[in-house]
């Protein structure tokens, strides 16, 4: 799907999907309170239908047993502020105190991350609303 900051991959109903940057090609680093606002994408999932992708798609296995979609070697998720198709309020978006390596990515047909990032938005456990765990 177009976005206003470029190509990203969606679900069938439109919303994006985002990688983490701590996670590996084998392991979800996303559970517990974190995966309340970084919906996991189970690996049954439909996307992009009647699109050639250069990536191939796969999943892995969860801490809680659950099989997940992955893409490029990327766990995959939504984020829950995303309510509406093309949406990507979760790129750029930092947790756990903002480590610059702790950033969550909306996922390009390349699998890389969406070059151009809205301003980036910093997450804390220290209310507010924000998404720390």
């Amino acid at each position: 799907m177009s976005t206003s900051h470029g190509t990203v991959l969606t679900n069938s109903k439109g919303l994006t999907l985002y990688w983490y940057a701590i996670d590996t090609a084998t392991k979800s680093n996303c559970n517990g309170k974190c995966a309340t606002f970084w919906l996991p994408v189970s690996a049954g999932t439909k996307v992009a239908s009647g699109v050639t992708l250069p990536e191939k798609f796969g999943s892995i296995k969860r801490s809680d047993g659950s099989m997940q979609l992955t893409y490029d070697g990327h766990p995959l998720y939504t984020f829950v502020e995303d309510t509406a198709p093309g949406q990507i309020k979760g790129n750029g978006v930092t947790t756990s105190g903002g480590a610059s390596a702790d950033l969550w990515w909306a996922v390009t047909p390349s699998g890389a991350k969406l070059a151009a990032a809205p301003k980036p938005k910093t997450s804390s456990s220290s209310g507010g609303g924000g998404y720390g765990y």
